[in-house]
């Protein structure tokens, strides 16, 4: 579009927005530029709100906007100058809608690469009186007319697909970390959703249906660009997440991750998968979608040019202190399960052999210290950082927080109750970071149980009505190691760190070919070609699906030149712990009958076996009802001996000697593991006793993780 042209058009959508060029300018002039730009340029518009004049404040908006800037800058390669950020009291709907136009629309050539993301409330408004005419909506900070707010001063979806459809390129992304409908369900006290309540009263403001009537008369009807949604259908909410120093947007959050270790070669079905993955196993069933008409989601790939490099990082140098030792930190790429106990003297590499020590952390922003000073190269902002030695805390326990809804008689008995069980404190929702929530199945009734921190029902948790508070702890005491165990073994997730090199693959077993329905390679192994990830779903959900009854085996590849060990740890669909049981048996000299052991699963450099591999006991079938089911594969380069101790520590009936089996001790387990892998990594670090931390090294372990549902 030529400059006069533009000129012409964004003055009269200015004054159809209600705003004039001067007023446009007074947000920044800096902002306001020529036509005549380098071709492929990479241009961003970030809007977040936390702060609304008639809503609830949300706490996580301006991190998503922090996440975006930081990753479209030291991953993506965009200019900080072509970053525009509305927050707050800028995030006007005329605002956003003129620097639509102004920023990207007006600045947009064929072949760049252009961004939105938009955090805050949405809603459904009414733009006639038929029920059809309900449209989903985005809500800017002014949410309602000064004058008479009984109109809304949104911004349309619909709206903005059309500004998305309007630019002169075809490289867009847009991510909307918001949803629309009204809860349904009941949640305990202390969750942030971003959904803003339907009201029947309120009506659209006149400008903002006058400013769609004018994008529907220059529509081009062409379909453009990549719109990723933070839900996939309208009951789920948009949620917050609460860590440590952190509050952020649970997709933005989970998606801005996977990206700083992903290499380029990610289809968008992967990225929503990780996404999806990562928030289940924060205790959500949100799953995000992709908004598109006519394109195949498995075959899309992200962005072309979006990435600047192959190697991605865990956190980027943000800062260099004047001593040219001292760096500060932006540590988006770690998972955020493994953010939240990330120890203190963690090291990174960075440049080519040049290693940094964490010295201090308060949410993703961290300081470290550089300890090779022999080292002629000097860090440099901007610089990726990469994990290569993690430290975890022996001491992790579980958090609940008590429900404030609750009486207080309620809370002080479960407090009480809970006060005498080991490794498990307790919070009241809503003032510190939390593992589970005990609450009420509803507001109706004294039926107590389990929620996820973000408010999901665990299964098999919920008791009888008018059941007594003591009663309750108790009888959730036996599932309480179960959830700890899963929360430490999650600690080992690395598949975007890990520097040992395998590639594990889920699979269906029918009578023709297996089917693969997941399969994960370590991200940054040095020795692995080609990097394969594959999901083959026929649901197109983000979470694949495996139907009740079906037969599975992993399929494990030994790509380094090390002989590996296996393990499989996992939950199954009623959230109870399960271990894969390497059974043996040998005859000992004298004895009469076979005597089973549990023996370690080595997989030699190159060589590729399946799991379960005994033909008599391969049937492995997923039993259960509709939920979800995690598993965790992990690899080491020393046997895991204190694991197999511990599974083999319980005498099982031989009946009962299968491959996929429940634990029942799953905490004792659970640790064994870790001291396996602290044992495979034997790194001198500067701590000053290994005794009071797990030490594992990035080239001494991979751990993978294989999340689905099954239905």
């Amino acid at each position: 579009m030529k400059r006069r042209r533009f000129l012409q058009r964004m003055g009269c959508l200015l004054a159809v927005l209600g705003l004039t060029e001067a007023e446009w300018l007074t947000l920044g002039s800096h902002y306001y530029r020529a036509l005549a730009q380098p071709v492929s340029r990479k241009l961003a518009l970030l809007v977040g709100i936390n702060q609304y004049s008639y809503s609830p404040a949300l706490g996580g908006c301006l991190t998503d906007v922090e996440l975006q800037r930081e990753l479209l800058i030291n991953r993506f390669g965009f200019a900080a100058a072509d970053i525009l950020t509305l927050t707050e009291e800028q995030a006007s709907r005329e605002f956003i809608e003129a620097a639509f136009l102004d920023h990207l629309s007006g600045q947009a050539k064929a072949g760049d690469v252009v961004f939105f993301h938009f955090s805050g409330y949405g809603t459904r408004v009414k733009l006639g009186t038929l029920p059809e005419t309900i449209h989903n909506a985005l809500v800017p900070v002014n949410e309602k007319n000064a004058q008479n707010n009984i109109f809304g001063n949104y911004i349309l979806a619909e709206t903005l697909l059309l500004l998305l459809r309007s630019l002169s390129t075809e490289q867009v992304m847009a991510v909307l970390d918001t949803s629309y409908h009204t809860p349904s369900t009941f949640q305990p006290k202390g969750l942030r959703t971003r959904t803003r309540p339907e009201s029947p009263e309120i009506r659209l403001v006149a400008k903002e249906v006058d400013f769609l009537q004018q994008l529907k008369i220059e529509d081009s009807g062409v379909n453009k660009g990549l719109v990723l949604q933070a839900t996939s259908n309208p009951q789920q909410l948009a949620q917050e997440l609460f860590l440590s120093g952190l509050s952020a947007g649970l997709f933005t959050y989970a998606l801005t991750q996977y990206l700083w270790e992903t290499i380029p070669a990610s289809t968008i079905q992967i990225l929503l998968y990780h996404a999806a993955s990562s928030m289940h196993k924060l205790g959500s069933k949100q799953q995000p979608s992709l908004l598109m008409v006519d394109k195949n989601a498995e075959k899309v790939l992200l962005v072309n040019d979006f990435f600047t490099n192959d190697g991605g990082g865990e956190g980027v140098i943000t800062e260099i202190e004047e001593d040219g030792k001292t760096v500060r930190l932006f540590l988006a790429g770690l998972p955020p399960q493994v953010l939240e106990n990330y120890g203190l003297n963690s090291q990174f590499t960075f440049g080519e052999r040049e290693t940094l020590v964490l010295r201090s952390r308060t949410g993703l922003k961290a300081k470290g210290q550089i300890i090779n000073s022999e080292s002629i190269n000097q860090p440099q902002v901007g610089q990726l950082v990469q994990e290569s030695v993690r430290i975890l805390p022996r001491n992790v326990g579980l958090t609940i927080a008590i429900d404030t809804k609750l009486e207080r008689i309620e809370r002080v008995d479960a407090t009480s109750a809970f006060a005498a069980l080991a490794r498990l404190s307790t919070v009241a929702t809503g003032e510190q970071p939390t593992d589970y929530i005990f609450s009420k199945v509803n507001q109706d009734n004294t039926r107590y149980a389990l929620f996820s921190r973000l408010g999901e029902l665990i299964p098999n948790t919920s008791g009888e009505i008018e059941e007594a508070v003591k009663v309750a702890v108790q009888r959730l005491v036996p599932k309480l190691p179960n959830l700890l165990a899963a929360k430490l073994w999650r600690l080992t997730d690395n598949e975007g760190s890990s520097r040992l090199a395998v590639k594990v693959t889920l699979e269906v077993v029918n009578n023709i070919s297996p089917r693969v329905v997941m399969q994960w390679e370590t991200l940054r192994s040095r020795i692995a070609g080609t990097k394969t990830r594959k999901i083959t779903n026929p649901q197109g959900e983000a979470i694949p699906t495996i139907p009740v009854g079906s037969r599975m085996q992993y399929r494990v590849q030994n790509l380094s030149d090390r002989p590996v060990y296996f393990m499989l740890l996992g939950l199954n669909s009623r959230s109870s712990a399960i271990a894969f049981y390497p059974w043996q048996v040998s005859q000992q000299l004298g004895d009469s009958e076979t005597k089973p052991l549990l023996q370690n699963i080595i997989i030699a450099p190159g060589e590729t076996i399946t799991l379960p591999e005994i033909a008599a006991v391969s049937e492995w079938v997923i039993p259960g009802i509709s939920l979800f089911c995690e598993h965790q594969t992990i690899l080491s380069t020393e046997p895991f001996t204190e694991t197999l101790n511990a599974l083999g520590s319980i005498d099982y009936p031989i009946g009962n000697r299968k491959p996929i089996a429940a634990l029942s001790n799953p905490l004792e387990v659970a640790q064994a593991l870790l001291q396996d892998l602290h044992h495979a990594s034997a790194v001198v670090t500067e701590t000053t006793s290994t005794a009071t931390d797990y030490i594992l090294d990035v080239n001494n372990w991979a751990s993978l993780n294989f999340s689905f549902q099954v239905v």
